[in-house]
């Protein structure tokens, strides 16, 4: 028999978070998008796969149309085909059921209507897969996603299978699935194209119909040294060259997924677990568990993670809302809210906002994720703030008495139609959040500082700076694991003691300098951050009293919450059960300088957050929030905080 062509499936998925500064859409059509679809109308490169999110669409639509015109007419006549996800960009598994549905139902439905395209096939975000995944996207009238091959390694198939479109299904409804092939996606484009041709001839070779890359598109002109590598110094043109080669000589056919699966007998029946791509897996582990498992696989070695390092698995991606409070706050919320527009006939305008609410990146942090960008979380909690407002307009205040971040313990959330708080009295009575719907902005949204793994390895020791200051091999372009390898520090950035917030209360010795207190290297003699206060809510005529005490009930604090958004925290304190000398304090974490007014006037310390985190760059030193410390002495036994809703008292 004479061994057919293999159809190899060239996909890509072009992305930019909500919230993302309008410049870097700019460059991004200017140096990746447009440069590369030239590239491919000019070398008929065709047919390629292409899934193009979201909030890139709407972008483009307003800025960039033509870009989408040329998108659309080559999808017209089969060149491009068009993939679905959730509109905005969500990490589905993460969203209710109905969420889902809209979210795939909006993306079909753009891409109908703007693109004429009538998509059947899923990028699936962050490849983040959760089996009852299947039947909803059936539902949504997705008949194939894409997933990491790792997915199929880490149930047990062997790797040699792994090239054949599978079925699996949830509740008897059906999906297909297409392994993406790791190998190619560490080939394409960091490493010279006669390697990709050959590792494609190697697979026809041994009888293989179906190679599948699918990644990232900034990957060709986005990343750190990917535009000089791709453009510049001619990969591209090298790749089609090669490629033109493999094709004419009848080794390889390009081909759509649509028509693989067609084309290409099944692989058989999959159940896969609940799994994503192998970084993510790693990023989403407690920072003292990321440090064992990065021993583990620096014990095992590559041969042995080469051959079964997909049995070796980090974490589940719905740990960042456990690695990170502020990231399950923002989620919750989003829960809590998509609940409530639904309750009230799911009005448009609070139902988009929800929805891209929901556009994932802030939520996660590894080389990628943008939970540490402020930018991108206050585009979350702006929605937020949007979709609350359209719900709660004329109501009056009030409190609801639940487990809103889903831990155990209960919160109070307070809100009216001006303003949505919450208070988290298992957190010794410290406001959570207070988001203003006028401002459409959560003043509390800031990022405590912690302990990340790789601070601990990217401590360089004197003399070893020069170990990380380069990133990848010549004659590539530097790919993820090279970018993480490079991060060197001098020493380590400053953690915090607890989780920030408004109102946090310590008893400080004397002996507590500003720097100390900045670099979180004290000792406070007693602190409310983890002590669960008593509640009692009292109505006040228009306003809204929380007064809550601590167990020994040496403190009480009496958190007032005015209908405009206004705060007043009033602060009650046994001075003979610290020593004289000592001060008490409330410290208020702010996303932006605000002024406050206290009573009696007490002495304020003030210190910028800045927060040390790894990026595709390398390390970003990063502005969070701003701290206030509010100082009285002891002996005062009282003292007054109050925020106003503009920035003068």
């Amino acid at each position: 028999m004479t061994q057919g062509p293999i159809r190899f499936c060239f996909g890509l998925h072009l992305h930019q978070p909500e919230g993302n500064f309008g410049y870097v859409f700019e460059q991004h059509v200017r140096e990746v998008y447009r440069p590369f679809l030239e590239h491919v109308r000019k070398r008929e490169f065709f047919p390629i796969t292409l899934h193009v999110s979201g909030p890139l669409i709407e972008w483009l639509d307003q800025h960039e149309p033509s870009l989408l015109d040329d998108i659309a007419d080559l999808a017209r006549d089969g060149r491009v085909e068009l993939l679905a996800a959730g509109f905005y960009e969500p990490v589905l598994a993460a969203l209710p059921r109905a969420d889902r549905l809209t979210q795939v139902r909006w993306m079909r439905d753009a891409l109908r209507q703007r693109l004429g395209a009538e998509a059947t096939g899923l990028w699936l975000t962050e490849r983040v897969w959760e089996p009852d995944l299947a039947a909803d996207l059936h539902e949504a009238g997705i008949r194939f996603a894409l997933v990491d091959d790792r997915h199929f390694l880490a149930t047990g198939f062997p790797r040699e299978r792994l090239h054949a479109p599978f079925r699996t299904e949830h509740d008897g409804k059906p999906l297909a699935l297409f392994p993406i092939d790791e190998r190619l996606r560490y080939l394409i484009p960091f490493q010279p194209p006669e390697d990709t041709v050959a590792y494609l001839r190697t697979l026809r070779a041994q009888g293989q119909r179906l190679a599948v890359l699918a990644d990232d598109g900034e990957k060709f002109g986005g990343w750190p040294g990917t535009r000089e590598w791709v453009y510049d110094n001619g990969w591209i043109d090298r790749f089609f060259d090669a490629m033109r080669a493999a094709v004419d000589s009848g080794e390889v056919v390009l081909s759509r997924f649509d028509d693989a699966l067609r084309e290409v007998p099944s692989g058989g029946l999959a159940y896969l677990p609940t799994a994503s791509y192998r970084e993510m897996e790693g990023w989403s582990l407690p920072t003292a568990a990321a440090l064992r498992f990065l021993a583990l696989e620096e014990e095992l070695g590559e041969d042995r993670l080469r051959a079964d390092g997909a049995l070796v698995r980090g974490g589940h991606w719905r740990n960042f809302l456990v690695k990170y409070p502020e990231s399950n706050r923002m989620h919750k919320k989003m829960l809590a809210l998509s609940a409530l527009c639904r309750e009230r006939g799911d009005p448009p305008l609070a139902r988009r906002a929800i929805g891209r609410s929901q556009c994932n990146d802030a939520y996660w942090h590894g080389v990628f994720g943008g939970l540490y960008l402020p930018f991108l979380r206050a585009e979350i909690w702006r929605n937020l703030a949007l979709a609350e407002r359209e719900l709660r307009q004329g109501e009056a205040l009030q409190c609801d008495r639940l487990d809103l971040d889903g831990d155990g313990h209960e919160e109070l959330w307070i809100h009216s139609g001006a303003f949505s708080a919450i208070v988290s009295p298992a957190r010794g009575g410290a406001i959570e959040e207070l988001t203003r719907f006028a401002l459409a902005e959560n003043l509390v949204d800031v990022l405590t500082r912690r302990r990340e793994s790789y601070h601990v390895t990217a401590l360089r020791k004197p003399g070893d700076a020069e170990a990380g200051a380069s990133a990848g091999t010549p004659g590539s372009a530097p790919s993820i694991h090279d970018i993480e390898a490079a991060l060197a520090l001098s020493e380590m950035p400053p953690v915090d003691l607890d989780d920030r917030a408004l109102f946090i209360e310590r008893v400080l010795g004397a002996e507590v300098t500003p720097t100390s207190y900045a670099d979180g290297t004290y000792a406070p003699l007693a602190s409310t951050a983890r002590l669960r206060m008593t509640v009692e809510v009292e109505s006040q005529g228009t306003d809204l009293a929380i007064v809550m005490r601590s167990p020994d009930s040496r403190i009480e604090k009496r958190v007032t919450f005015f209908p405009d958004g206004s705060v007043r925290a009033r602060f009650h304190w046994d001075a003979s059960a610290f020593p004289a000398n000592a001060w008490f304090t409330t410290e208020l974490s702010l996303s932006r300088p605000r002024v406050l007014v206290t009573e009696p006037v007490a002495a304020v310390w003030e210190h910028p957050i800045e927060t040390v985190a790894k990026s595709e760059r390398g390390l970003d030193r990063t502005l969070q929030g701003t701290s206030y410390l509010v100082r009285w002495p002891v002996a005062d036994g009282t003292g007054e905080v109050r925020l106003s809703v503009s920035d003068q008292p």
